[in-house]
């Protein structure tokens, strides 16, 4: 049976995604043209504000499927173009990490806007253990260079706990409870005023890479469309009246 990506839709505003390809959630050719033609379907669907990707079974994904002989790098097929996807997208991807998160499988995480795991989640760097290497842009940015060169080039399994600590996730939670938890922090960050967490999701993207000129010019274009939109006015208005917001994305 091939594997695929079951969507389900939590409410108006969250999606959860999950990568069910047995026993080891692999991401191979196939399943990547099906991951990537299902995000082609959601992108333009402006009620999503959050999306939630976990895995099912015992692992979240062990990456690209190295049984299916040489690495593919052509335009639109690659491991690469499915990160790339994942990572720009418009609304806030939360991984739920439930189980096995190896190789590629952690790029896919870190691709991700926040990470939570199960307790039993093991993350593992295994680049070096294939002849190959992954996360070693992505990984430094977010646990400092020492903590990342600890995972990169030893190719061990870190455990939930230590994954916390380092932090490459910011919460850890029992496997039966992880789902709620995330949809809980999803709905948390779809009831925010959406243009403003996709602005400050392409801001925090960027930020590491540009000098204090570029971001202050960066930071004003940003809150000079905000400032005029009709969702902060009605913050404002909210905020007067003493109520809860009710945000248009407009």
């Amino acid at each position: 049976m091939s594997g695929t990506i079951h969507v389900a839709r939590e409410g108006r505003h969250i999606v959860v995604l999950e990568i069910d390809n047995p026993p080891l959630n692999v991401m191979g050719a196939q399943m990547r043209k099906v991951f990537l033609e299902t995000l082609a379907g959601l992108e333009d669907d402006h009620e999503i504000r959050a999306l939630v990707l976990t895995g099912r079974g015992r692992a979240f994904c062990s990456g690209d499927d190295l049984g299916e002989g040489k690495l593919t790098f052509a335009p639109g097929e690659s491991f690469a173009d499915l990160l790339t996807k994942v990572a720009g997208l418009r609304m806030p991807v939360i991984a739920a990490v439930n189980g096995y998160c190896i190789g590629g499988g952690l790029e896919l995480a870190l691709c991700c806007d926040i990470r939570l795991a199960a307790a039993e989640a093991k993350f593992t760097c295994a680049g070096v253990n294939v002849g190959l290497m992954a996360s070693v842009y992505s990984l430094p940015r977010l646990i400092g260079v020492a903590r990342a060169k600890a995972m990169l080039l030893t190719g061990l399994p870190h455990d939930a706990e230590t994954a916390e600590r380092y932090g490459l996730v910011t919460g850890v939670y029992p496997q039966e409870g992880l789902r709620a938890e995330a949809l809980a922090l999803a709905d948390r960050v779809a009831s925010r005023a959406p243009l403003s967490v996709e602005a400050s999701k392409r801001f925090v993207d960027r930020a590491l890479d540009l000098s204090p000129a570029e971001a202050a010019a960066l930071n004003g274009r940003e809150l000079r469309t905000l400032v005029q939109s009709a969702d902060h006015k009605e913050a404002v208005a909210a905020f007067r009246e003493k109520r809860a917001p009710i945000f248009q994305r407009k």
